[in-house]
């Protein structure tokens, strides 16, 4: 995120490292990357460094709908993720447990940290990146390794419905009245009213498409969810996939619907053909997430600030590939 988080400062930081990791942090400094969470870089007292993560527990819908909920559900995905890396799958990203063996620190209710050691990249990307051919099959063989692994015990359980699709239905229902709670909440109602036929057609493809999704009975396996540009690391050692907040079971096509393009090195890989209507089915799922989540957004308080500006642009954009 852009903008640091209001209620919780560097001192705040700085308290919970010490408590909760034993992390005695003289250097930090404030890292305005992604979208959701915030991040700091932080140096110990003993040279090594850090890269930690604080979540805003009632604003982590992908964990789970309320504060308790979502702690549940990060602290679930994250228990996935170390044993993941710990059963061989070396470009898991995994937090390192505090102490007590804690993976997730529970801060006050609200917020929680987790910490990640510090990894020097060679190149960055974001989510628009483009990825070359032998990019993108080397992400397809990590892919492929992921969904053959075997599954933890506890990994959260994925499934294709339309994230927030009650917040989407809502702002549907009240487009006829304004909006309040901040700068880009009236643009955003005019925005809806002029796309509303083309969401609710939208809602309907998905629901068709998660429905044969059903009646297929495609063997689940361990997803990411998210594995696009934005969320891989040159390590210089090796190439390694971050965030895996939303790891879930789900079919291979939540995944593979991400990365896109000639998917061939995952059929070699695998032995397993994706199945185009699943590949749909995540490719507009992915949009009328991110519509969700910026109707969320704006129909909340909010600031005309950085991170409400590139919402905006992405509410815009999202309608757009919508469209299309």
């Amino acid at each position: 995120m852009e903008q640091r988080p209001s209620g919780f400062d560097d001192g705040d930081v700085r308290s919970a490292l010490s408590r909760h990791h034993g992390i005695d942090a003289r250097e930090l400094r404030y890292r305005a990357v992604g979208f959701g969470d915030y991040h700091w870089e932080a140096t110990g007292a003993d040279g090594r460094r850090w890269f930690v993560k604080v979540s805003d527990l009632t604003d982590k819908p992908q964990c789970g709908a309320t504060a308790a909920a979502a702690l549940t559900g990060y602290r679930a995905a994250m228990r996935t993720t170390a044993e993941l890396r710990a059963g061989g799958l070396e470009f898991v990203v995994a937090p390192e447990p505090s102490p007590g063996g804690e993976l997730v620190a529970d801060l006050d209710g609200r917020w929680a940290s987790t910490v990640f050691a510090h990894v020097g990249t060679v190149a960055d990307r974001d989510f628009y990146t483009e990825l070359s051919p032998a990019d993108r099959d080397e992400v397809l063989g990590m892919l492929a390794r992921l969904h053959t692994a075997p599954v933890p015990e506890g990994t959260p359980v994925h499934t294709p419905d339309v994230p927030d699709r009650a917040v989407i239905e809502d702002a549907l229902a009240g487009q006829e009245t304004s909006w309040s709670g901040g700068p880009f909440a009236e643009p955003a109602r005019q925005a809806v009213v002029t796309h509303a036929a083309m969401i609710r057609s939208r809602l309907a493809d998905a629901d068709a498409l998660a429905h044969q999704l059903g009646e297929a009975g495609r063997r689940p396996v361990v997803t990411h969810g998210e594995p696009h540009p934005g969320n891989l690391l040159d390590a210089g050692g090796g190439r390694l996939l971050i965030d895996w907040d939303t790891v879930g079971v789900g079919v291979p096509e939540r995944d593979l619907a991400v990365v896109g393009g000639d998917l061939a090195a995952y059929t070699d890989a695998t032995g397993q053909e994706p199945e185009p209507h699943a590949l749909e089915l995540y490719r507009l799922r992915w949009g009328l997430a991110d519509l969700g989540e910026f109707l969320r957004w704006f129909r909340a308080p909010h600031a005309d600030d950085a991170d409400s500006r590139t919402a905006w642009e992405g509410l815009l954009q999202t309608l757009a590939d919508l469209e299309t």
